[in-house]
């Protein structure tokens, strides 16, 4: 094999590895949210639950990190709300579930 040849193969392999592992299992987000406290949103519970990653991205979410989130938008069935909404998942605007995400 020619020296050019194996250094090629040599970076698509490390740049393939990168990309699957890029996401490390039981990883979380976690978000700042003032009074009612954090929320950590982890990708696995989400997994355990038959979502898959490109159910919210990009279709709610867009692939790039945006602004603050806010509990009216998601009332209004918009962002987390979209599945959070009380019919697919658990919904954002009843108190006894504000526990569920977020975390003093």
């Amino acid at each position: 094999m020619r020296l050019s040849t194996l250094i090629l193969v040599v970076f698509l392999s490390g740049t393939l590895v990168a990309n699957v592992f890029a996401v490390a299992p039981g990883k979380t987000v976690e978000y700042t949210a003032g009074g009612p406290g954090k929320v950590v949103f982890d990708g696995k519970v989400h997994a355990d639950k038959g979502a898959k990653c490109t159910d919210c991205h990009t279709k709610i979410w867009p692939m790039k990190k945006g602004g603050p989130m806010k509990m009216a938008d998601m009332n209004a069935k918009k962002a987390c709300g979209t599945c959070h909404n009380g019919e697919k998942a658990f919904s954002t605007s009843k108190q006894d579930d504000c526990a569920k995400c977020h975390k003093k």
